[in-house]
This record gives structure tokens, sequence and C-alpha cells, in this order.
């Protein structure tokens, strides 16, 4: 199994089982601008997952765009970088940093709730829920979504 495959379906496997994080920008228009970072004590991580995970959502810099940046530390202990530049509509953009994919998408399904799909090349490596809560204070991740 290659390495990148085995660190995605790790990353896949803690993911699907929902991560929580606690957000630094609580009172931003959007629910999802601000700072991010991962709880990982209410969390459900498996051996070999990325940690002090922080993803910023920043709609301010680029008119008409949405910049998200995530800094983590792979599980051997990398730090990595992504940038993703775009809108919430639902097509691909290029993402630069993260070494399992290339292209991502998010869609706004509705106020608090993004649908997300990575790829590499043309292969959909992930898909996933990004749900923030009611009280705007936390955001569940759930990836892969549940096959009905």
């Amino acid at each position: 199994m290659k390495t990148t495959t085995k660190r995605m379906k790790t990353k896949t496997i803690a993911l699907s089982l929902g991560l929580i994080f606690v957000a630094g920008g609580l009172y931003a228009a959007d629910p999802f601008e601000g700072t991010w970072k991962l709880n990982e004590s209410k969390s459900k991580l498996t051996a070999g997952t990325d940690k002090d995970t922080k993803i910023v959502y920043n709609s301010r810099l680029i008119r008409d765009k949405v910049t998200v940046t995530t800094d983590d530390l792979e599980g051997d202990g990398r730090p990595i970088h992504s940038e993703w530049k775009g809108k919430f509509d639902g097509k691909d953009y290029a993402i630069t940093g993260d070494p399992d994919a290339n292209m991502r998408s998010y869609k706004k399904m509705n106020d608090r709730t993004l649908y997300m799909t990575a790829k590499k090349g043309a292969e959909v490596i992930a898909q996933g829920l990004i749900v923030v809560s009611a009280d705007g204070k936390s955001q569940d991740i759930t990836q892969p979504l549940p096959t009905l």
C-alpha cells in the first residue's frame, strides 16, 4: 500500500468519526469565517492522524473568493501548510501544499453546512460535510460521507 494511500485512509478513518474544532472567530458574520483549532480531547483520532490542525477561513482577502489555509503536523511530525482559494460554489479550485490532493471544492448547503470534495487528478480522494454548531463554537467534520 502506498504511503499516501495509507495516510489518506488513516485521515479518512479519523475524520469519519467526526472531528470537533473549537472556534477562534466566534462572532464573524459568516459562521465559517475565522480560525478553527482541532480539539484532540474531543476527537477520535487513529495513530498516524494529523495533529495540531488549524484551519483559517478568510473571505476578506480576495473579493468574491474565500481563502482556506490549513496548518497541521503529519502523523510523523512533518509540518504541512496548504492553501485553497475559490468560491463555495461546488467547482474545483487548485490547492497548494497538500501532498494528497491538488483540487478541492466546497459547496454551501446552508448557512452552517459545507460539502467538501478533494481530488488528486480526476480521482476523488475525500468527501465530507463540515457543519458549524448552532452556537458557532465548534465544527463537526464527517468524512467520508455515509452511504445511504
